[in-house]
């Protein structure tokens, strides 16, 4: 079965790889998470207020003609426009990692939805 290869914009340049629908779905649904997330902890109270419950991390992992692999900890980023994520792309060949910003990622898995779906 060949899909549409998914683009990530990055920091500098980009990266293309076979990716499906279906994993995209389950992507956008982990980032759609993530940004709720950054957001519990952008809107944290003024100091002296309470302790922040500490919010999960996003890891992604999904395994296809490569590997790919996110992860982002939302109680490092003061906003969900600041924060960005760890990507790891790979197969027996090469191998990716870099760093990346996680509105750009979205804005990317959104366009790929638009021209699969």
């Amino acid at each position: 079965m060949s899909s549409t290869p998914l683009t990530l914009n990055l920091i500098e340049g980009s990266v293309s790889f076979s990716f499906s629908p279906q994993a995209a779905q389950e992507l956008k649904a982990a980032t759609d998470q993530l940004m709720e997330r950054l957001k519990a902890v952008a809107a944290k109270p003024t100091p002296g207020g309470g302790k922040v419950t500490p919010q999960p991390p996003l890891e992604y992992r999904y395994t296809g003609e490569v590997f790919v692999e996110i992860f982002c900890n939302p109680n490092i980023w003061p906003t969900p426009f600041a924060a960005k994520v760890l990507l790891t792309v790979r197969n027996v060949n090469i191998r990716l990692t870099t760093e990346a910003e996680l509105t750009r990622i979205i804005d990317d898995i959104n366009q790929y939805l638009d021209q699969v779906g």
